[in-house]
């Protein structure tokens, strides 16, 4: 598959271009009953995500392409079929390359709607 399917893709899920943090994404989100969210991503050019925190968890697996983790200074690449999770109110950000994938699960919530 070269992209999520259409109905992960439904503009009404669409996340706001203020609430990204990684430029030339585009991303979905779907809101669970305890509060939590998760969110679908594609990123369309090689960028590089702001640092930032949470105060919720966040666990993450790429589904195509390569992420590369920035936490607390230490580059950690996570590719195709790996997976991430990142404690609440640690510092992270990183690199990702054009194409790839990925779905985050949010233990609050992270976005808005478009």
């Amino acid at each position: 598959m070269d992209s999520f399917p259409e109905f992960m893709r439904n503009p009404a899920n669409r996340i706001a271009a203020s609430e990204q943090a990684t430029p030339g994404v585009e991303g979905y989100v779907f809101d669970g009953a305890d509060g939590s969210q998760m969110a679908f991503w594609t990123c369309h050019e090689d960028a590089v995500s702001a640092a930032h925190t949470h105060e919720y968890d966040e666990y993450f697996t790429v589904v195509h392409g390569c992420y590369t983790l920035i936490v607390e200074g230490r580059r950690i690449p996570v590719k195709a079929g790996e997976e991430y999770f990142i404690p609440r109110g640690v510092l992270h950000g990183g690199e990702v390359v054009a194409g790839t994938r990925t779905i985050h699960a949010f233990g609050g919530r992270r976005a808005r709607r478009k």
